[in-house]
Formats: structure tokens, C-alpha cells, sequence
């Protein structure tokens, strides 16, 4: 048996978005495992950043460019010569994307057309993992979990510039790489929102606690009645890397869509989220908004169902809903509050212990 973390080992990796929340820890899991890193990113999206808390420049090829620039995207593809893609730039924000809708459409749907045109011209055999989201579904709002074979859509900017990228990684799929000979190998990921250590982002539950906890501040909470499905960043990336090395192995999953979200009852409100991060962090406070805000139009509560990737990947999702929150705190604490000496190293100690949670767990992420 073979398991996916012997499969990267002295592989080159080429990631976009790698300065992002995800793109990150992508990086840093694929540095412990022995890969060598080029990075692509338009710039460093948050103040602070894990990619500078971890200082992962120091440990890839990095690249600042508009993943829309097709001839550097073509000229780093052929000089980084990789043998893993994993495609993770994108405008993120479902605010941003109401004020800027052009912008966003233009980076999450050009931009995945731009590298997919890029992979086309190269004559190596290459496997490209490219994420877009579980809001590339049309939203009907149904209780059950979407399956890879619903129908996509989106009614908000942002929804639909995942579901246009989408439509381009078909077009690209359907009329350059479908052959069963094709150099190039496609997998689709869809994951929702997460959380963990190192999110910054704006108008985010967990970055605005942490940040106010670590001043001694308040957090006035809008909407604590909001339920999500809670997941930490290392389960979508951890199915990542396994789609990827199935891929690199096993050519009939090439072109197929997967979805990674958390187990169907971890849906958790904005209250019991607060309430279990308070757990880990002395003299935290929140209060609660007497009027709930009313937020803009955005799709409401996706959840998915994974029994895809559970089948044909043998990944299903390791942690509970103690587990998550409790990591997720440790490492702002450990930012905010420890020696900070390295967070590379502490960053690296969570994936370690989220794999031999995992192997407890009988998920060796075994591929052949």
C-alpha cells in the first residue's frame, strides 16, 4: 500500500494563491512532505498573514503576478516545470464581490481559464488540482447535501464567477484533456468555508475574535443565532493532496468533481462557535447585538455531501467540532500570546497532529 504522503516527496509543486489562507497551509504541508514550491499570488492579501507569520517565502519559489497575465503564467509554468498544480487564486470575498462583481469574475473565471490554457501548452505529464467551491452550486435551498452531479449556478457575484470557472474547467477539459493519453490530468475540488489558524480576512467570525481577545477587548456578535457547517482548513486540504496523488496514480478519476466538507451534523451556530473558542482563551468576551444585522444576499447554507471522496478517495472528514476550535485557538494564541519563535514549526506540529489523528481515526490515505 501505498499512502499519498510518499507521493510528493521531491515533486515539483506549483501553487496559486499560495500567500492566501488555504494556499498557506497547502504550502507548508507540502514543504513537510518534501515537495519543492513555486508560488503564484497577485500580493499578500491580509496584515498579519501565516504566509509571513510562517515566513514560507523563505522556503519557495515565489511569484507575485496576476494570475490573469497569461504570458508570465505560461513563461513560470514552463520554467518551474511542475509536476503538481494546485490551482487556489481567487478574489474570495462574497462582500468584496458585490462592491467589485467585475473584478471578481474577471480573477475567479479568467484567472482558472488563464492557467488551464497555460497547462494546454505544456508537453509534460502533469496533474493540476483545481479548487473552486461549494457555492458553485445552484442554491435551492434544499436540506440535503449537494452532490457532484447537481446542477451549478449561483444568484451573487461571487457564486456565479465560481460556477463561470467551472463552465471554463469543462470547456478546457472536454476539449484538450479528456484523452485518456492527455499529458495533463484534471481533478475539480469544492469545499466551503473554513477556519483555523491564520485567517485574517475582513468581516470573519474567527480572525475578529482572536484579534480583539488578543487586546482584551469585547467582540459584538450580529448574528449568533447563524449556523454553518464549521471545518478546519486542514480536511479540504488534506482531500486536496489525496485527489491529487489519485490522479498521479489512478487516471480514472482524471477530470471528476469532489466535494470536502464537514460531517453533516457539525453544523454549529455563531453562538456555540464563540462559546467553545472561549473555552481556550482566558478572559474572552462577547456580547450579543439586540438587532441582527442584515447581510447582503448571499447563498444561503450549503451543505454537501461527500460520499464521493469517501469511495473514490477513501477521504472522509477527521475532526470533530472540540477538535477544531481547539486548534484553530491554539495556534492564535501561540501567535499572539507564545515566544513566536517559529511559527513554521507550530503550523507544522498541526499537521502532524492532524494526521496521526487521522491514522488513529483508520484514515491512512491509502491510494494503491
Amino acid at each position: 500500500m501505498k499512502s499519498f504522503q510518499n507521493i510528493f516527496d521531491g515533486k515539483k509543486v506549483l501553487i496559486t494563491g499560495h500567500t492566501g489562507f488555504k494556499g498557506s497551509w497547502l504550502s507548508m504541508w507540502l514543504f513537510n512532505l518534501g515537495a519543492k514550491i513555486t508560488g503564484i499570488s497577485l500580493d499578500i492579501p491580509t496584515q498579519p498573514s501565516n504566509f509571513e507569520a510562517s515566513e514560507l517565502g523563505t522556503i519557495l519559489d515565489d511569484h507575485r503576478v496576476d494570475i490573469r497575465d497569461s504570458k508570465r503564467i505560461d513563461r513560470i509554468l514552463e520554467d518551474s516545470n511542475p509536476d503538481f498544480v494546485f490551482h487556489l487564486a481567487a478574489q474570495s470575498i462574497v462582500r468584496y464581490s458585490y462592491e467589485n462583481p467585475l473584478e471578481t469574475i474577471s480573477i475567479n473565471a479568467l484567472g482558472t481559464a488563464t492557467l488551464l490554457d497555460g497547462l494546454r501548452k505544456l508537453k509534460k505529464n502533469i496533474v493540476a488540482v483545481i479548487i473552486t467551491s461549494d457555492k458553485a452550486y445552484d442554491n435551492v435551498e434544499w436540506v440535503w447535501g449537494y452532490r457532484e452531479t447537481d446542477s451549478l449556478g449561483g444568484k451573487d457575484p461571487y457564486s456565479a464567477s465560481k460556477g463561470m470557472a467551472e463552465l471554463a474547467i469543462r470547456a478546457y477539459f472536454e476539449s484538450y484533456f479528456k484523452s485518456p493519453d492527455s499529458n495533463v490530468r484534471i481533478g475539480i475540488a469544492r469545499a466551503g468555508n473554513v477556519i483555523g489558524g491564520g485567517d485574517w480576512a475582513e468581516n470573519r467570525i474567527v480572525p475578529d475574535c482572536m484579534k480583539a481577545w488578543s487586546c482584551g477587548d469585547e467582540v459584538s456578535i450580529r448574528n449568533p443565532n447563524s449556523t454553518r457547517p464549521w471545518q478546519h482548513v486542514l480536511e479540504p486540504i488534506g482531500g486536496y493532496l489525496v485527489l491529487g496523488a489519485k490522479l498521479a496514480l489512478q487516471p480514472e478519476v482524471h477530470g471528476q468533481s469532489f466535494n470536502f466538507g464537514p460531517p453533516a451534523e457539525q453544523n454549529y451556530s455563531v453562538d456555540d462557535l464563540i462559546s467553545e473558542m472561549g473555552k481556550y482563551w482566558d478572559n474572552a468576551r462577547w456580547k450579543k447585538d439586540s438587532i441582527e444585522s442584515r447581510p447582503l444576499h448571499e447563498a444561503g447554507l450549503l451543505k454537501l455531501n461527500c460520499d464521493k471522496a469517501l469511495f473514490d478517495l477513501n477521504w472522509k472528514p477527521t475532526m470533530d467540532f472540540g477538535d477544531t476550535v481547539r486548534m484553530t485557538v491554539e495556534w492564535y494564541r501561540e501567535f499572539y500570546e507564545g515566544n513566536r519563535i517559529s511559527m513554521r514549526k507550530f503550523t507544522i506540529a498541526q499537521i502532524n497532529e492532524y494526521t496521526q489523528l487521522a491514522q488513529s481515526k483508520n484514515m491512512s490515505w491509502t491510494i494503491l
